[in-house]
């Protein structure tokens, strides 16, 4: 009896390890899968808020605009500057042409406001400093969004590309997602001449 009963605890055993190491990869597949999901869902959580920021950016420029233009009428070329990037910005898609256009459109704020600058009317004016501040503090918001968003970017490439998540990444074609980057124009000073 004792020997069967060593050789039934001897098969359980192999049966446990068995089930063990079978078991062990799907558990581990499928939690790796779980987690890929949550974060390719965080990404577009926080690609939305970003999305959110800039159409709030987007909406308060025309009022913007309209302020500057009953004061500096004669800067035609910056308004209508403003009014091109900010339309280039709204059809833009994706975040690496998104980023690129915004970039562009926070280039031309930066000349009208340094425009503003010329007419102390216009900088005295109520309207124009509500939208202002309403503008920068928007302006915040896009940044923590946008660093939000980078954050959870980078989490999730590396969570495809590390060994052996990439493998489940790859069964399941995770792929690897854009960051929403500043450019080189955007982070230089504007130059503004008045013709001194």
């Amino acid at each position: 009896m004792p020997g069967s009963l060593l050789a039934m605890s001897s098969g359980l055993i192999v049966l446990v390890v068995v089930i063990a190491v079978v078991l062990l990869p799907v558990v581990y597949g499928i939690a790796k899968y779980n987690g890929l999901v949550g974060l390719r869902n965080k990404i577009e959580n926080a690609y939305a808020q970003i999305d959110v920021q800039l159409n709030r950016r987007h909406d308060l420029i025309p009022n913007l605009v309209e302020t500057v233009k009953g004061y500096a009428a004669h800067e035609s070329s910056t308004l209508e500057a403003v009014i091109a990037a900010r339309n280039a910005a709204t059809a833009a898609t994706g975040p690496a042409q998104q980023a690129q256009a915004e970039n562009m459109l926070s280039g031309a704020l930066k000349s009208l406001f340094a425009v503003s600058e010329a007419y102390p009317d216009l900088k005295a004016n109520a309207g124009f400093q509500q939208l202002q501040t309403e503008l920068s503090s928007t302006e915040d918001r896009i940044a923590y969004a946008r660093q939000y968003y980078n954050d959870n970017v980078r989490a999730y490439n590396e969570g495809i590309q590390k060994f052996p998540a990439n493998i489940v990444a790859g069964m399941f074609k995770f792929g690897e997602r854009e960051y929403f980057e500043a450019d080189e124009t955007s982070r230089q000073n504007v130059q503004v001449d008045f013709g001194s």
